[in-house]
């Protein structure tokens, strides 16, 4: 195996993963891939690797809840089709009515299908976010549990679920400790594989004086962090951690100062939501499940970043993936573009993919799948380790249009724009007529538009630098402008 994917040495908001620099992208299925027998996680990394998508999220001690939101998932398994990493012995009930888990004994099962998807992710070159741990959210999915006391044999506390993240808890503290060492152990010899401590920390729960504050959920999650590099400190390789600092329940914050800027992680993932903070200044992104854009404050929070030195990853964006209809899919098409071409990374789970339809639907192969596949090859055509957000060249877009301009300057150049405008304010009415101000130094260029829908490039026309003024043709929703160095001037 090669080195493991990495900070890319000469640009530290990208990856390099097999000598090459690499974007990470998906629409991926609900990360339950291993855990959840009856899913053919062949079918869905075959696809994967068609739609050249670069990444898939894994979790490995986690189930949620079916809900009328979101009734189906790979993350919901049926109880009989669960497989945890521990053994179930048998002796006695859990709480889900199949057998108590023995936390003493590792399960051969899950381990088989853990190494039959990374072995199939890696020869197809598809990088796996292993998530090692997750908040439980309440009471509901805290009983799904391996390590809620009464669904194992081993003498686990009994606590309430906001403790789960946190280092009180002697036994509970251990066996999370033992689980992290044991996957660690068992996918260190990967390249293609990143690290997350845990999904979605939070602290200060319903403000309840009880419960553990973010700042004691981020000690828990340095001592995740300690024991993975303990771990891997023996091991021939060593991977990137990857995650959050915790947020705040109450009142809802997801700071990110910390994340950036704390030794804790190697590259940040942050989950596009209202009252997102970095620098002392709010960004709204979106509420959950919305059929909002809010591609404003999404773009602007990706540049504010951008001088951080670690990697931003949009990390499941969840703000249309419910409605799987061209709307939601047009909105996340709009957020995974705006993403990238701001120096970002993106994640969007894609709920069209189920057990028994293992590729999505007809329609999302049609729409969101093929559409990534677009941004995909487009974005690593570029030469992106020299690629930059270019925030000053445009001057001008037509009214309700968004942009966001990225590559090399003087070199090549994409701008994409992209109708900004909410559902209920006229999003998709066609664009006519509209001109883009930009300012190029004093070359030629050769000038194309391509459309994120179809992949396609119109001919080129040949234009030079200075003050600019360009037709644009009609379009709806996004457009993308391309401008390729052909001749410096002297």
């Amino acid at each position: 195996m090669s080195t493991p994917i990495r900070i890319h040495p000469d640009n530290s908001k990208l990856f390099e993963f097999r000598d090459k620099p690499l974007v990470l992208l998906c629409a991926t299925e609900h990360y339950g891939a291993v855990m959840n027998r009856p899913f053919d996680y062949a079918s869905y990394l075959k696809d994967a690797r068609d739609k050249q998508q670069t990444l898939t999220r894994l979790f490995v001690l986690f189930r949620e809840l079916q809900s009328a939101m979101n009734p189906y998932s790979t993350c919901k398994p049926e109880s009989p089709d669960y497989i945890a990493p521990f053994a179930r012995t048998g002796q006695g009930k859990a709480l889900d009515g199949q057998p108590l888990y023995d936390l003493d004994q590792w399960n051969p099962e899950f381990f088989d299908r853990l190494h039959g998807f990374m072995s199939m992710a890696s020869e197809y070159g598809i990088v796996v976010e292993l998530v090692l741990l997750s908040n439980t959210y309440g009471p509901d999915v805290w009983a799904l549990n391996p390590l809620n006391a009464k669904n194992n044999i081993n003498g686990t506390e009994e606590i309430e679920w906001p403790d789960y993240m946190s280092l009180r808890h002697p036994q509970l503290r251990r066996r999370q400790l033992d689980h992290v060492r044991k996957i660690v152990e068992e996918t260190n010899k990967y390249d293609n594989l990143i690290y997350e401590i845990c999904n979605e920390p939070g602290g200060a729960v319903a403000a309840d004086a009880r419960f553990p504050v973010p700042s004691e959920v981020n000690e828990w999650q340095a001592a995740i962090a300690r024991t993975i590099r303990d771990t891997e400190a023996g091991l021939p390789n060593k991977h990137l951690i990857v995650g959050q600092e915790a947020f705040t329940y109450t009142p809802w914050e997801q700071s990110s100062d910390l994340s950036f800027r704390g030794e804790l992680f190697d590259t940040v993932n942050i989950h596009p939501l209202p009252n997102t903070t970095y620098g002392g200044k709010d960004y709204h992104m979106g509420e959950f499940m919305s059929k909002q854009l809010k591609l404003r404050p999404f773009r602007d929070y990706c540049l504010a970043v951008y001088g951080e030195r670690k990697p931003l990853n949009m990390d499941e964006d969840n703000i249309a993936s419910q409605y799987k209809d061209l709307d939601g899919w047009t909105i996340h098409r709009k957020r995974a573009w705006t993403a990238l071409l701001s120096g970002a990374h993106y994640d969007v789970i894609d709920f069209s993919i189920i057990n028994y339809c293992p590729a999505g639907t007809p329609q999302s192969q049609q729409h969101l799948r093929s559409w990534m596949r677009n941004l995909s090859v487009f974005v690593h055509s570029f030469d992106l380790v020299n690629a930059r957000p270019l925030r000053s060249l445009v001057t001008g877009v037509p009214e309700h249009i968004l942009e966001a301009v990225f590559g090399v300057e003087g070199d090549d150049i994409a701008i994409y724009l992209a109708d900004e405008r909410e559902l209920n304010e006229g999003a998709g009415e066609p664009v006519q007529g509209g001109k883009l101000a930009l300012t190029l130094p004093q070359n030629e260029y050769s000038m194309v538009f391509y459309s994120p829908v179809s992949g396609l490039y119109s001919p080129a026309v040949t234009v030079g630098g200075g003050d600019l003024i360009l037709d644009l043709p009609e379009f709806q929703h996004d457009l993308l402008v391309r401008l390729t160095l052909t001749a410096r001037t002297p």
